[in-house]
């Protein structure tokens, strides 16, 4: 099983187009790439932790999420609304969790953070919500799809 992490795909919502300048001719397109990129990675049996604002609406996260592969986890974001949240699809949902993966102790939320628990210790933050525009502090990274080529990521990845 591999671990991978993303964040702000924002399935269905036009408005995030503009938000990064997103090469996409429309929110159909997007949608569809996203979903590809996504699937081209992660296997059936891989994990996939989304660090929110997975879709704009219940309706349209319905209509994606079981075509997208692996076992999906899902940090609320500030824009995923209670139908999002409650779709049977989710592993777990959590506005905010503390894990291990490859050694490395993670904490993930949607939004950065300027401190964590852990951080002086080595723990890293990985977070989504600033579409690639933050700069990063030691240890802490974007998992966006806009800062991470429109498609999950892997830990290593980050830490190359």
């Amino acid at each position: 099983m591999v671990v991978f992490f993303t964040s702000d795909s924002h399935f269905g919502d036009h408005r995030v187009l503009n938000i990064g300048k997103r090469p996409f001719a429309s929110t159909a397109k997007m949608d569809e790439a996203l979903l590809a990129n996504w699937n081209a990675l992660v296997q059936p049996g891989d994990e996939v932790w989304h660090l929110g604002d997975f879709a704009r609406t219940a309706k349209a996260a319905a209509a994606v999420l079981p075509r997208l592969h692996g076992r999906k986890h899902l940090i609320i974001g500030n824009n995923d609304p209670p139908g999002v949240v409650a779709l049977d699809g989710w592993a777990d949902t959590a506005a905010y969790v503390e894990l291990e993966v490859e050694g490395t102790r993670l904490v993930l939320c949607h939004y950065p953070f300027r401190s964590w628990n852990g951080m002086a210790r080595g723990a890293l933050n990985l977070h989504g919500h600033s579409h690639g525009r933050l700069k990063p502090m030691p240890r802490q990274f974007d998992v966006g799809v806009d800062a991470r080529g429109f498609r999950p990521v892997r830990l290593h990845e980050l830490r190359a």
